[in-house]
């Protein structure tokens, strides 16, 4: 009688229970690692919605200024942007960074536009209540309006002029294509570049220049335009937030510029001239990843002994 020879250890034919399970092992490792993916972007996404827009850094630097008087040297200078204040932005949160402005007793507090986002005048009422909370924020403080302050279509004159109403019932004077001396130093305010009055030629060639300059532009694309060809100082600008979402050693896939240089920090534009992109405190979306929001406490120094 012929003996039926046993089935080999491999053969899968003969076990196809064997061959099921060593399929189940295979797939053992790829969703462990499926596993791992999705659980590290739910935490990933929990940091950038929980955590990274209320994590402010406070950035200190220098600020170098041509024709500094020796008696401004060592003061204070703080750079606010983009407050948004409306229905994304939790008040208290702002308060809280404002406090901590104030109480660092700022000889200037600057601010570079976009105080709301236009969601009905209730957002301005909701900015007079914020500013009620903190004010005094410095010694001076000055403005200039963004293209969230004109309202629907950046185009609305009353929003802005509301605004700006609040802002200097609160001893912020609103400089809408203006220049002004505070102290010894030179302060321009321009009105935003996507609103309905940007005109540079009214205060750019009001600069005198024996004085330290500073001038207030929210948008940073207008300082391509021809007129600030012979500017020279400083420009304090926000409206990008750095992206607000950026890959690692990658640039943001979103930027509201023309000009793809102007994301965040300084930017030299020239001999004597440099600008500066604050990358903002508040977000249209609850959303920031590795673009933390942002003050900046700037020291005056004279140029050349930064």
């Amino acid at each position: 009688m012929r003996s039926t020879p046993e089935p080999s250890e491999g053969d899968s034919k003969s076990h196809p229970a064997s061959l099921k399970s060593s399929r189940l092992m295979a797939r053992r490792p790829f969703l462990k690692c499926l596993g791992w993916t999705g659980g590290a972007g739910l935490i990933a996404g929990a940091y950038a919605w929980k955590v990274e827009p209320h994590w402010v850094q406070w950035v200190r630097r220098p600020l170098p200024l041509i024709g500094l008087p020796q008696g401004l040297v060592g003061e204070k200078v703080v750079q606010l942007s983009d407050l948004h204040v409306g229905p994304q932005v939790e008040l208290s949160y702002l308060a809280n960074v404002l406090r901590k402005v104030a109480s660092l007793r700022p000889r200037w507090v600057l601010l570079s536009g976009d105080f709301i986002t236009y969601d009905g005048l209730w957002v301005v009422e909701s900015l007079d209540r914020l500013l009620g909370m903190v004010s005094p924020l410095g010694a001076r403080v000055f403005a200039c309006l963004g293209n969230h302050d004109y309202g629907e279509n950046w185009s609305q004159r009353h929003v802005g002029d509301a605004v700006g109403a609040i802002l200097a019932r609160h001893s912020i004077e609103v400089l809408r294509n203006q220049s002004v001396v505070s102290d010894g130093l030179q302060l321009i305010g321009l009105d935003d570049y996507w609103g309905p009055d940007f005109d540079p030629g009214k205060a750019l060639p009001q600069r005198d220049p024996s004085l330290p300059c500073i001038c207030l532009c929210h948008n940073p694309d207008a300082v391509d335009e021809q007129v600030f060809v012979d500017f020279r100082g400083w420009v304090f600008s926000g409206h990008t937030h750095g992206g607000q979402c950026r890959p690692p050693f990658l640039p943001p896939p979103m930027l509201p510029v023309k000009n793809r240089q102007y994301v965040a920090g300084e930017v030299s534009l020239g001999p004597g001239k440099s600008l500066y992109i604050n990358r903002g405190l508040g977000h249209l979306i609850q959303a920031r990843f590795n673009v933390r929001p942002e003050v900046t406490v700037w020291n005056l120094v004279q140029a050349g002994k930064a």
